[in-house]
């Protein structure tokens, strides 16, 4: 397999799974100003819609879309217990969780990424951002490890990206405790420190 990724973006997300997993695979990074490949490849050609992740399975097909690349990458090693048995509650309660990481903070954010925004934008972003934050904290307020409880689940490695993206644009976590607790303990996992390092992020 192959991840086309960009460092710190949304694509580390299943970039930490396949470590998780221990799958095997492979790393191309994306310029996504160019559209190119580190390869020097038209990123389009792997993903028309020109945004990461994408990522190639052996058969030569291609997923796109994190939630579900993250879920097809858990399914193939099912006894690290990255996500729960499909067709189960427990199971749709990450992908409850997946869907509200995707469109309640992931596009939120969108607007401080955007050289175009204005600054009421950007003020609106925050305030929104800080909304959905407020409810992770609430959520982790019953004294859980993880999202979902006290096991590692795909849901736990796309609300870390979005933590470290609330600490790249000045938003931060000193507001939400249990959320920069969650923070450090997912960026103490081995797996996470390996994807960073290989990343170029720390």
């Amino acid at each position: 397999m192959k991840l086309y990724y960009t460092p710190g973006a949304c694509s580390l997300s299943p970039h930490i799974i396949l470590r998780e997993a221990g799958l095997q695979f492979d790393l191309e990074k994306v310029d996504l100003v160019s559209g190119k490949t580190e390869g020097g490849a038209d990123f389009k050609s792997v993903n028309p819609n020109g945004y990461i992740p994408a990522l190639v399975l052996e058969n030569g097909e291609t997923l796109t879309e994190g939630p579900a690349i993250v879920q097809y990458l858990a399914d193939k090693a099912p006894e690290t217990r990255l996500a729960p048995a499909a067709g189960t509650l427990e199971r749709t309660r990450v992908q409850e969780f997946l869907n509200f990481t995707g469109t309640e903070l992931h596009k939120s954010f969108s607007p401080l990424f955007k050289d175009d925004s204005t600054d009421i934008e950007k003020d609106k972003a925050r305030t929104k951002v800080a909304a959905r934050f407020d409810h992770v904290e609430s959520l982790f307020s019953d004294g859980r490890a993880y999202v979902t409880g006290d096991t590692f689940t795909v849901a736990d490695s796309y609300l870390f990206v979005m933590t470290a993206w609330a600490e790249h644009t000045g938003i931060g976590l000193a507001t939400w405790p249990n959320v920069a607790a969650f923070a450090g303990r997912v960026k103490s996992r081995p797996a996470v420190q390996a994807a960073l390092q290989a990343e170029g992020l720390i």
